[in-house]
């Protein structure tokens, strides 16, 4: 339940009203509930929380972006922040050995140029298949009959 609350929080005021709307259009003690609960929490900032209504949204706001802060680094790691703190390549995770860190970036520049050759490829391999397909259609249309001569005949008799 809490991770639902998260995620309307993420989304902001118009995910709880969607929330609260369609509560009310399924079984409305639903939508009531969910009213109850957005006045009661001070999700409306409105009603009895008064003046705190801006620093509530803040904390929110702020909660909101350390989620997603944490959500990121876990995803891609935190760039730059390990040992060597420089930055380099490899999602800025550095092993603490420099000869691993070494093999790994020499390991990510050799993909990156097979990625990069096997693109070429592909292009070249793409555009000689378009070759391909206009000579053919060149051919049929210089072998095709002009309109009104009939077929099998030359267009010289």
């Amino acid at each position: 339940m809490t991770q639902v609350v998260q995620t309307l929080d993420d989304f902001g005021r118009p995910a709880w009203l969607a929330a609260m709307v369609l509560g009310f259009i399924v079984f409305w003690p639903v939508g009531a509930v969910i009213l109850t609960y957005m006045l009661w929490s001070g999700r409306m900032n409105c009603g009895w929380h008064g003046g705190r209504g801006r620093e509530r949204w803040e904390n929110r706001m702020a909660e909101r972006f350390e989620r997603a802060r944490c959500r990121m680094e876990e995803k891609f790691g935190a760039f730059g922040h390990g040992p060597r703190g420089d930055g380099h390549r490899g999602g800025g995770y550095s092993s603490g050995n420099k000869a691993f860190d070494d093999y790994r970036e020499a390991t990510l520049k050799r993909l990156e140029d097979e990625e990069r050759e096997f693109r070429e490829f592909l292009e070249r391999l793409r555009q000689a298949k378009d070759k391909s397909e206009f000579d053919q259609f060149m051919a049929e249309r210089r072998d095709r009959p002009e309109p009104g001569q009939e077929p099998g005949t030359s267009p010289t008799t």
